[in-house]
């Protein structure tokens, strides 16, 4: 088969190595549980929903691949996707890096999805898949802006700190995953970027190639605060009394 022939083929990887200290002790954020079923499994669910996606990488905690696989073992998955779990690294990058490694032949495009984002609906990872087989190196989907952003001068001494600037908002966006690449450029990325990282479209960004925005969805939210897991768990509920999630 030629290559102009052969399916385009995408692949997601989810790095789930954070221990979420934000949430608090106890397990890694990725394995906290909504509705009873850790967070992880709902974001595999989420790239695994997209027909699109035939593999998802889950980068595991070093020492928690084990733990991981044993949990894509005990629930339902797509027949259709297939699953590979990878130890990660010390940072997101670097566990980024291992998922790519990890990529067998064939693959085109790939999301970095983040594990904390369990609840984004399938509509959003198909349009950035779009966007990318449509020739975009690099795709995020992102929501304007509610509030005004200022931009201060840091404190290090805890007084208060002085705003330099207040941005545009209408030109802001806040930025969520998947985030979707032209396999080979995501891989240039990380061979050849390795500071001023805040997320894998930056990386993308360094190396001089353009990357677009696609709408985003109000509950592909992060869930980092325990707040963030009441609300994931009411998205949930209603999910359940509306569509029979």
């Amino acid at each position: 088969m030629s290559d102009d022939s052969r399916p385009y083929r995408t692949a997601a990887v989810i790095p789930a190595a954070g221990r979420g200290v934000r949430l608090g002790p106890g397990a890694p954020k990725a394995l906290r549980t909504l509705n009873g079923t850790p967070m992880l499994i709902h974001a595999v669910r989420a790239m695994a929903a997209s027909r699109a996606v035939s593999l998802v990488v889950v980068v595991a905690p070093p020492e928690g691949a084990a733990e991981v696989k044993s949990l894509l073992a005990d629930h339902a998955l797509p027949d259709r996707t297939d699953f590979l779990v990878v130890p990660g690294g010390d940072s997101r990058q670097e566990s980024v890096k291992l998922g790519l490694d990890a990529l067998p032949p064939g693959i085109d495009a790939v999301l970095v999805h983040d594990a904390a984002r369990p609840l984004v609906p399938v509509d959003t990872v198909d349009a950035v898949i779009e966007a990318v087989r449509d020739g975009a190196p690099g795709v995020v989907p992102a929501l304007p802006l509610a509030d005004t952003v200022k931009q201060v001068e840091p404190s290090t001494d805890g007084s208060p700190e002085p705003v330099v600037a207040t941005p545009e908002r209408a030109r802001l966006r806040a930025v969520q995953t998947p985030q979707g690449f032209d396999r080979a450029t995501l891989v240039r990325a990380h061979e050849t970027v390795t500071e001023n990282v805040t997320d894998d479209a930056s990386m993308v960004e360094q190396l001089g190639e353009p990357v677009v925005v696609v709408p985003g969805h109000e509950e592909a939210f992060k869930v980092t605060r325990p707040l963030d897991l009441v609300l994931a768990e009411a998205v949930l509920a209603r999910r359940r009394a509306n569509d029979g999630f």
